[in-house]
């Protein structure tokens, strides 16, 4: 038995929609998961977070060990106290860092030594660590089992090597995380672009047993369309009556394509990045608000949107605050960008729940690509 009962409302094609019942509140999927890299979605409140129909945000195993330290969290009360968030939280293991900061980390069978970007301090950082922190010390509700994330372009044999030391990771994550009622764990399915190698990493994570099911190694630079390619089969590899999570994405068109080949939930930083340096994502497609034909433009970025930075502000005004180097276009923009990835992924539960995914689905890859 799972921790957490998933429900299917609907399918369309390969793309379903459903809820993933947490003790904290249902998970509406498809779900887009803003991240919260260390107990704060960037240049946004909480408060701002929930009103743009966010279930669950992502918070990060490294960054959080690191500042204010797992322990410190834990003795302030556990990290939905300590950030005033009472929603799920899932945390990512730790994985991702292996391959982003390898220029700073040691990989051995055993564990990752990382040397911290803070200070420079020593950390290792075991399977059973990870779970230790996230579960026990952080309090997270989905916890990721520890991972190898290869680097791409990847040759077939480090591919293999990579997915291989995941799954023995994942075993080690399983046992110590043991069963629990009010908190999940997830596997990830590692391979990079080789269907065997994902094959085989996703039948010796349902002899494990998880949760739920994340797809990994994706979105570190192979491109739109070898991704796609990938979740051509990828997702269909895991269990169907458990959520299948691709992890890192990522642009609106990558959701819509990989709701469509069976994905249930997502998370990027790109919302909130894009919102720091002035790109706007639309319905028709990403805009650059520092571009000199919005200084006198009086129109909002979505007259539509019940997000008050979507709807009551001009791109004009806005315009001015980058030009100004003002904080408040930074928070504005930001905000405006996690309600329109919400409001994508209520769209496409909508379009789902009501036999039209496909029809959404073309009509949004025109719109917003220009196509």
């Amino acid at each position: 038995m799972a921790a957490f009962p998933f429900e299917i409302k609907a399918t369309d094609g390969k793309a379903r929609t459903g809820v993933l019942k947490t003790p904290r509140g249902d998970i509406r999927t498809p779900a887009f998961m803003p991240v919260g890299t260390a107990a704060t979605v960037k240049a946004l409140t909480v408060d701002q977070v929930k009103e743009t129909g966010a279930d669950i945000i992502l918070g990060n195993t490294y960054h959080l060990m690191l500042r204010p330290s797992a322990e410190r969290v834990k003795r302030l009360g556990g990290l939905h106290k300590f950030m005033r968030w009472d929603k799920p939280i899932l945390t990512d293991s730790g994985g991702f860092q292996v391959m982003s900061l390898s220029g700073i980390s040691k990989l051995t069978e055993e564990a990752v030594t990382f040397s911290s970007h803070v200070d420079g301090s020593k950390h290792v950082l075991t399977p059973e660590r990870s779970i230790e922190i996230q579960a026990d010390l952080l309090g997270s509700d989905i916890v990721m089992q520890l991972d190898e994330c290869v680097a791409w372009p990847a040759e077939e044999a480090r591919a293999r090597k990579g997915m291989e030391l995941s799954a023995r990771w994942a075993k080690r994550s399983k046992d110590a995380f043991g069963t629990r009622d009010t908190q999940a764990l997830f596997g990830i399915q590692q391979g990079s672009t080789f269907e065997p190698l994902r094959r085989e990493s996703s039948e010796r994570l349902r002899d494990i047993g998880f949760d739920g099911y994340a797809i990994g190694g994706l979105a570190v630079g192979e491109g739109h369309e070898a991704m796609c390619e990938v979740l051509d089969y990828a997702p269909g590899l895991l269990p169907a009556d458990r959520p299948r999570y691709l992890m890192g994405v990522g642009k609106p068109i990558d959701l819509v394509e990989a709701v469509a080949r069976g994905v249930d939930m997502f998370d990027c930083v790109l919302p909130t990045r894009s919102g720091r340096h002035g790109q706007a994502w639309t319905w028709d497609g990403p805009i650059n608000l520092k571009n000199a034909k919005y200084a006198e433009d009086d129109t909002p970025l979505d007259p539509n949107s019940d997000c008050p930075a979507s709807r009551d502000y001009s791109k004009a005004y806005l315009r001015h605050l980058f030009k100004a180097e003002e904080i408040l276009g930074q928070v504005l923009l930001s905000w405006h960008n996690i309600a329109f990835f919400q409001a994508l992924t209520a769209a496409m539960r909508a379009a789902i729940a009501e036999g039209r995914f496909e029809t959404f689905r073309r009509d949004f890859a025109v719109r917003h690509l220009g196509r």
